[in-house]
């Protein structure tokens, strides 16, 4: 990345692939790189064909097969990461020791931050499944199921690691007829993780509000977890960095209610409404009828006591 920053670029295109490559401030969807190993099985080149259906269009693949292992000397990866602008890999091999491996992980700064080693259990591609499918470029919705993903750190950046890899732009609002792909995710007791891929139907329920039900399209799989590799707390943390920029500031004195209404409090200095000069005010003069109006109470008032003090004399 410090060559790429030293280097100047000698064409206008070469400037703009520069600074694309540069840190933004707003990030867009994050790309995924697909390497083939030494060899590779039928069942990771399924599951590799099928991710890389899921992830459409933000993919690049490379058809050629190279002799890597991650694990031992990441910087070939590291490279061919940078090399094709991608923040996603994933590595397919198979050996007698690691039958049926899928290596997944994110790289930070052109280095690899995390990395998770699975091997594919039992899979079922998306082929297998002959029911309708959905469309291209679909935002999946993610679940995972049970309290397992948050007792140890590994799984707790595994979860982080599949959110990242089936994430796409990020959108305000959507409409109920918008969300039509579940992706979820289980951890069983031996430690595996369960994939399985469902489509959302929406059924008639006489209500306003539709039935929903989740029919199984594939692909479906079952990893165990090999080998990780994850980022220590302080880089994890400096990863996870957001920009001042970005950052949401509290306002004072300023609520929202639960129906999403926004409330403020305007505190205010003690008022002096007994200097207030309103009779210099013309809106507030009195007119010619209320004058004579009070005129004539005044003298109703005066003959009511001149009667009181005759009397009260005799």
């Amino acid at each position: 990345m410090s060559l790429l920053r030293i280097r100047k670029p000698k064409t206008r295109k070469g400037k703009k692939v520069l600074l694309a490559r540069e840190p933004q401030l707003i990030e867009s969807a994050r790309s995924m790189l697909f390497v083939d190993g030494r060899k590779c099985s039928g069942n990771v080149k399924l599951c590799m064909r099928d991710l890389q259906q899921l992830k459409k269009p933000l993919v690049k693949i490379l058809h050629r097969k190279n002799d890597i292992t991650p694990f031992d000397d990441p910087s070939s990866l590291e490279f061919l990461t940078m090399k094709n602008d991608t923040a996603l890999f994933t590595f397919g091999s198979t050996s007698k020791k690691r039958p049926d491996n899928i290596l997944i992980g994110r790289i930070f700064e052109n280095e690899v931050l995390d990395m998770f080693e699975l091997g594919i259990k039992r899979y079922q591609s998306i082929a297998e499944f002959k029911n309708d499918k959905i469309g291209a470029c679909v935002k999946p919705c993610l679940v995972f199921n049970g309290p397992k993903w948050a007792q140890t750190e590994e799984l707790r950046r595994l979860r982080s690691m599949f959110i990242d890899m089936f994430q796409r732009e990020k959108v305000e609002s959507i409409r109920l007829q918008g969300v039509e792909h579940v992706l979820s995710f289980t951890v069983t007791n031996d430690m595996s993780v369960l994939m399985r891929s469902y489509k959302i139907l929406l059924k008639k329920s006489g209500q306003k509000t539709p039935r929903i039900e989740l029919e199984e399209i594939g692909p479906s799989a079952d990893f165990s977890v090999r080998r990780t590799k994850i980022a220590s707390e302080d880089l994890y943390k400096l990863a996870r960095k957001q920009p001042k920029q970005l950052r949401v500031t509290k306002k004072k004195n300023i609520s929202t209610d639960p129906l999403g209404n926004t409330k403020g409090r305007v505190h205010m200095g003690k008022q002096q409404t007994g200097s207030i000069q309103t009779r210099r005010v013309k809106a507030l003069r009195k007119t010619p009828e209320e004058k004579r109006e009070n005129r004539q109470k005044k003298k109703v008032a005066l003959k009511a006591a001149a009667l009181e003090a005759l009397a009260a004399s005799e």
